[in-house]
């Protein structure tokens, strides 16, 4: 009975195990029956997400077909446009030519000639219109020449029977510098020219060294002139001829011609009677000197217009202080070199701005004939200046172009920034213009000359040969080395 009821036991431990297995089988069927549903409803999303964006790919594809057949059609339909287009104007041209050809025809038996006969006739035409008009300009410039010629001649006639055919113009241009032999025309070049180009840069002269025992100075600026001979004369006197040394000798004669220059304006005045001059006024008459007005020197011509003048003056009963005065300072103009404008606006400049008579002024203003005389004594001034100046044998040469244009060319590079210094050489055919290194660089100094080029042919419409430019720019380092 006892093992009956142990295997009773044994037999519910087993069923319940079994039970129990029989659960966790079903649990684990049930949980894998879930995690089945779960990836194929997954798997079913995932499918239907790829459906739908093929199904939008193939939608865009669609619409890109679309397009594309659209672009084409539209080209399709310019291109047959254009061949349209094209063939009309064919037409067109086609056209105009037969209605060319027929009206060519219909002219030919209207005029009975050839298109050929037709263009010969209308240059023909031409020609004879045009030898009108240039027989005019003939007979216009043969009546200029007529005249030129006539008073040129008058001119030629009056030096030829009072001075003969003697040219004076060297006199006036050059300067003349003896050497005591022909070894220092080597010392004045220097080693690779270095002296000489020193020498020219310094001075604003161009040196001939062409004849034996002499060195020709030309210039058309008798200071510079002046300047650079006495300058030549003391560096052969002490030898020491080099690039430091020149531009010390000038600099010192250049305070000498100063001196000079004050001297001769004040000895002008003394000489005339005048006294008590402003300071720029009689260092202006100074340069006077130097200064030429158609070969005649501007200090010999103001003396003479002077004593002319105060002669006509006691002979009318008039100022006499006035006409002198005017007679003195009529040409001031001509010296001054900063300033633009004809001589007779700078001169009436220069004295309204010292205060001068107002008598005084216009005689200097009318002088030419530039506005109507407004007193006796400005009449006077002129009547002495022509005396003086249209005599026979007073004037040789006109100079007076070379010195506007040689102004003129200096001028021009003197207005650009970072100019220091300009020199016009050779009758104005050379230019040289020294710079600032500090200012304009390699490059600029390069465009610097050619800007000068341009305005300089806006200036000369007409010149005689070219200009040479040259813009040096030089740069210097020193130092001083002290022994003890």
């Amino acid at each position: 009975m006892f093992q009956s009821i142990l295997k009773s036991l044994f037999r519910k431990e087993k069923e319940e195990e079994l039970k129990k297995t029989e659960t966790k089988a079903k649990e684990i069927i049930l949980k894998a029956n879930e995690e089945s549903l779960k990836i194929k409803q997954e798997s079913e999303r995932q499918a239907r997400s790829v459906v739908n964006e093929s199904i939008e790919i193939e939608k865009r594809l669609a619409r890109k077909e679309q397009q594309i057949e659209l672009h084409e059609r539209e080209l399709r339909s310019k291109d047959q446009r254009v061949e349209e287009k094209l063939r009309q104007a064919d037409l067109t041209k086609k056209g105009y030519e037969e209605s060319k050809e027929k009206i060519l025809v219909k002219l030919e038996k209207i005029a009975q000639m050839t298109k050929d006969e037709a263009r010969k006739l209308l240059l023909q035409a031409w020609e004879d219109r045009m030898k009108g008009d240039i027989a005019k300009k003939l007979r216009e410039s043969e009546e200029e020449v007529k005249k030129q010629s006539t008073e040129k001649a008058k001119e030629i006639l009056v030096d030829a029977m009072r001075y003969g055919s003697t040219d004076y113009t060297a006199e006036y241009t050059l300067s003349v510098v003896q050497l005591p032999n022909d070894d220092y025309k080597g010392r004045i070049i220097g080693k690779d020219g270095r002296n000489i180009r020193a020498f020219e840069l310094a001075t604003g002269v161009d040196v001939d060294l062409e004849e034996e025992g002499i060195i020709r100075l030309s210039s058309f600026d008798a200071v510079r002139r002046e300047i650079a001979r006495i300058s030549l004369e003391r560096l052969i006197k002490d030898g020491r001829i080099q690039p430091q040394r020149i531009e010390e000798i000038v600099k010192k004669v250049k305070h000498e011609i100063d001196q000079i220059i004050m001297k001769a304006g004040e000895d002008l005045g003394h000489r005339v009677g005048v006294f008590n001059l402003p300071v720029d006024v009689v260092r202006l008459l100074g340069y006077f000197k130097y200064r030429y007005s158609y070969g005649q020197n501007m200090i010999t011509h103001t003396l003479e217009e002077t004593r002319i003048g105060v002669s006509l003056a006691h002979e009318l009963k008039a100022d006499v202080n006035t006409v002198k005065l005017g007679c003195l300072l009529h040409d001031i103009g001509k010296v001054i070199s900063d300033k633009e404008g004809s001589h007779v606006d700078l001169g009436v400049e220069l004295l309204k701005k010292h205060n001068f008579p107002k008598k005084v002024i216009d005689c200097v203003a009318a002088h030419h004939e530039d506005i109507p005389f407004p007193s006796v004594e400005s009449v006077l001034v002129y009547i002495a200046d022509a005396v003086s100046g249209g005599r026979p044998g007073a004037r040789h040469e006109d100079f007076e172009e070379y010195l506007k244009r040689i102004k003129t060319i200096e001028d021009t590079a003197k207005s650009h920034k970072g100019v220091r210094d300009v020199y016009a050489l050779q009758a104005g055919r050379e230019l040289r213009v020294m710079v600032q290194p500090n200012e304009i660089s390699d490059d600029e100094a390069k465009i610097l000359a050619t800007k000068l080029k341009d305005e300089l042919e806006k200036k000369f419409e007409v010149f005689p040969g070219q200009i040479k430019i040259s813009v040096i720019r030089e740069f210097r380092t020193e130092s001083i080395a002290k022994y003890n």
